[in-house]
């Protein structure tokens, strides 16, 4: 990984790292270590080889191999092969935040696939029990119809010159 320019620099960078693997690794459910991975190539000029993550991280490479794999599941982070180079290196994602959305949107839609199984084999359950099923479906379409309004508005954000949302 590119160092700093100096002490100070080096410091508030190394900071920056923890503070991601605090915040996005609690707020997304990682471990500490995938979310200072992310603040690691979010940060990074250059794509990243696993031996170079391995380093920054201070992380077994066994380690560093899970949480890319994670960053890669999370749609945040693309494994690379660049010709004429052996390894493969790993990068933040330009629509990271977009790929992140659409993973949250694939699990939502799994939990809405559960939620219509069991609603449509409750039949013999006890009100209550079907109440709650159907409660569950209720609430897992609402949030697909969202998650998908959400991501469409984003990458239509995405493509206005500003960021701003068109009118």
């Amino acid at each position: 990984m590119p160092h700093a320019a100096n002490d100070g620099e080096a410091t508030d960078h190394s900071r920056l790292i923890e503070d991601f693997g605090v915040r996005i690794g609690r707020a997304m459910g990682w471990p500490p270590m995938a979310g200072r991975l992310a603040g690691i190539l979010m940060l990074s000029p250059a794509p990243m080889t696993l031996s170079e993550l391995q380093h920054a991280l201070g992380a077994s490479k066994g380690s560093a191999s899970e949480m890319t794999r994670l960053l890669m599941t999370h749609g945040t982070v693309d494994r690379v092969k660049v010709p004429g180079v052996r390894q493969a290196v790993y990068v933040w994602r330009d629509d990271a935040w977009a790929g992140c959305l659409h993973h949250q949107l694939d699990q939502t839609r799994l939990l809405l696939e559960l939620a219509e199984t069991a609603r449509d084999h409750s039949g013999r359950l006890a009100p209550t029990q079907r109440t709650r099923l159907r409660d569950m479906h209720a609430f897992y379409d609402f949030m697909v119809r969202q998650l998908e309004g959400v991501l469409d508005a984003y990458k239509r954000r995405l493509r206005t010159p500003d960021g701003h949302e068109p009118r």
